[in-house]
């Protein structure tokens, strides 16, 4: 097979230039940025993701530089605890979930990329403007994103569309789709060196959408000097305003900071930690409905640019890697390209659309939503009184088993 073209350099682009090294197809990245560098600030790899990166020879890497985390609890927004569970290894997976930078695990995925498949392999400083295919192959036109002049038309046997939910191939085959769809629901991101709280690895949801939700969490495992951990965190509430799509839009403080005044808990200061970021993003929760298709004859879709999703599930990530490894397999396993992108995308495209369904409506937050409902948003008593442990168990579990992470699809498919 000639040489697959990965277009975007992000976590889906290289995992898919990694599972493709494995499989022993040749493989070249191009990206638009001019340098690969760390952008962005904390995603949490569930263990069907992190089952795939293990398999990759990238666990020992990524445990250095992430913060394996040990529970995920739930609060409300007076910091009284709703419920808490294992995660990872903790509940008896065999691999973790990490609590990462998002810049540190794409370093680790290419530092692995240059020295397996080679540093000649990775372009940067290329935009894509359309992709052209025949019955021998796939031509990919390429522009400067500085000069916008014309770069060499790339041939290979397939081409990839890894670039985000803005992918250029996703507008060429679907002109008419429109802008992504606006959840109503905006969110301010930051990172701020603090005080470890809870067990130094948990990772927290509280409140509700309503009054202010939070998710907040430690991303780095090395500590500063005065023993801080760099902690990511993400304040939510509906507002009817957004701007575009962008995950490295700065934010401002005087924007949201209101919201979250006074939840000062006994074991986190939540707007002193805010005041203290080193960096805040805006964002917007948007998501597009489900595509009918993904691959057309020799090129298809990974990742964001093919199931983007609202991040309220902590998946996004883990599904553009499934994606990566799923296509690896079928390119290998099948003769015809063409055939094997139809086979990855039935394999991969109403798993992830149950996905995309599934983060609008129940995803594992919806616990907070439910206590925001029965209490009226007030402090509860016992939480016992307001929700029992099975019906909590229940949405998070159900939610495992329909984004591939519970305890039985992952038995099935080898491991647990």
């Amino acid at each position: 097979m000639k040489d697959v073209i990965i277009i975007g350099a992000g976590i889906g682009g290289l995992t898919l230039a990694l599972t493709l090294h494995r499989a022993g197809i040749p493989c070249r990245v191009y990206e638009l940025a001019a340098e690969v560098k760390g952008l962005g600030l904390g995603i949490n790899l569930l263990p069907h993701a992190t089952q795939e990166l293990a398999a990759l020879g990238l666990l020992d890497a990524l445990e250095k530089v992430a913060v394996t985390t040990r529970e995920a609890v739930f609060y409300n927004r007076h910091g009284q605890l709703v419920y808490s569970e294992p995660c990872g290894r903790h509940a008896g997976y065999d691999t973790p979930q990490f609590s990462i930078h998002r810049g540190d695990l794409q370093a680790v995925l290419l530092d692995a990329c240059r020295s397996r498949i080679g540093a000649d392999r990775i372009f940067t400083g290329w935009r894509c403007a359309r992709a052209e295919q025949d019955g021998g192959g796939v031509t990919v036109h390429f522009t400067s994103p500085a000069t916008g002049e014309a770069l060499p038309p790339q041939r290979g046997s397939v081409a990839v569309s890894c670039d985000g939910i803005h992918s250029v191939l996703r507008k060429q085959f679907y002109p008419d789709e429109g802008d992504p769809i606006y959840s109503g629901v905006n969110m301010w991101r930051g990172a701020t060196w603090w005080t470890p709280f809870l067990t130094g690895e948990s990772f927290v949801r509280a409140g509700w959408l309503e009054s202010g939700k939070m998710i907040i969490y430690p991303i780095r495992n090395q500590r500063d000097a005065q023993g801080r951990q760099l902690i990511s965190w993400v304040g939510e509430f509906f507002t009817p305003k957004y701007k575009r799509r962008d995950w490295n839009r700065a934010g401002k403080l005087e924007d949201f900071i209101h919201v979250f005044e006074d939840w000062q808990f006994d074991w986190l200061d939540v707007p002193g930690m805010m005041r203290n970021a080193e960096v805040i993003l805006e964002y917007p929760m948007v998501d597009q409905e489900p595509l009918p298709r993904w691959s057309f004859g020799r090129v298809t879709l990974l990742g964001d640019a093919a199931h983007p999703m609202v991040p309220r599930g902590s998946n996004g990530a883990g599904q553009a890697i499934l994606d990566a490894r799923v296509l690896a397999d079928c390119l290998r396993n099948q003769g015809d390209p063409v055939a094997a992108l139809k086979q990855y995308e039935a394999q991969r495209l109403e798993a992830t659309a149950s996905i995309v369904r599934m983060n609008r409506k129940n995803p594992p937050d919806a616990i907070l939503r439910e206590v925001y409902l029965r209490t009226g948003d007030q402090p509860f008593k016992d939480i016992n009184e307001v929700i029992s442990r099975k019906e909590l168990a229940a949405l998070t579990h159900g939610y495992a088993r329909v984004a591939g992470y519970d305890k039985e699809s992952l038995a099935a498919s080898g491991t647990k």
